[in-house]
C-alpha cells in the first residue's frame, strides 16, 4: 500500500533565491592581522597534532628508531594528516568558507565583492597561494599587515579577502 502525491508546476512558477551581500564595505569587515595569525595557528596545532599523537603512540607501544617511523601506528597518523589537510584546507572552505581555525575565531574568505568564492579561487589561494606565501618566508603573509584591505598574497591571487563572518550581511531576493 503506498500512497503518492503528484503535482505539476509550471515552469515560470518556480522562483530562485539569489543570496546578494548588502553594503559590502571590505574597509569596516576586514579580518585584524592578529586574529588570522590566531586562525593559522589554530589550523597549524590541529595539523601538526595528528602525527605527533601518532609518534607518541607507538613510542608507548615501545617502538624505536625506523621502526617508529615506519609502523601502523605511524603510518595511520600520517594519512590522518592528509586526509585532515584536504577537508580542512578544501572541503570546509568550499562549502563554509571557514577553515576550523577560522571558524573557531569568526572569520570566513569571501571574494572581493563579498559573495561565496568559487572552487577554483579556492584551490588558487590554497595550493599556490599559500605556498608562495610559505616560500617568501612569511612576507606574503605579512603584505595584510601593510595593505589597507588586510589581504595577503594568496588574497590577492585569488580575489579572495577574510571578513569576520558573523558580520557579513545578506539580504534575500525573489
Amino acid at each position: 500500500m503506498s500512497a503518492r502525491l503528484e503535482r505539476t508546476i509550471p515552469a515560470n512558477a518556480i522562483e530562485t533565491k539569489q543570496i546578494t551581500v548588502v553594503d559590502f564595505d571590505i574597509e569596516r569587515l576586514k579580518a585584524p592581522f592578529l586574529l588570522r595569525c590566531g586562525a593559522l595557528l589554530i589550523d597549524y596545532i590541529l595539523l601538526v597534532a595528528v602525527p605527533v599523537i601518532g609518534l607518541l603512540l607507538g613510542r608507548y607501544k615501545e617502538y624505536d628508531g625506523a621502526k617508529l617511523l615506519y609502523s601502523e601506528v605511524s603510518n595511520a597518523g600520517w594519512l590522518i594528516l592528509i586526509l585532515l589537510v584536504l577537508t580542512n584546507f578544501v572541503i570546509l572552505p568550499l562549502f563554509s568558507g571557514q577553515t576550523v581555525g577560522k571558524m573557531l575565531t569568526g572569520l570566513r574568505i569571501v571574494k572581493t565583492d563579498g559573495s561565496a568564492p568559487s572552487f577554483s579561487r579556492l584551490l588558487v589561494r590554497h595550493l599556490i597561494g599559500y605556498p608562495l606565501t610559505a616560500a617568501t618566508l612569511g612576507i606574503g603573509f605579512l603584505i595584510s599587515v601593510l595593505n589597507g584591505n588586510g589581504r595577503a598574497l594568496h588574497d590577492f591571487l585569488a580575489g579572495t579577502i577574510v571578513v569576520y563572518g558573523r558580520n557579513r550581511q545578506e539580504k534575500r531576493e525573489s
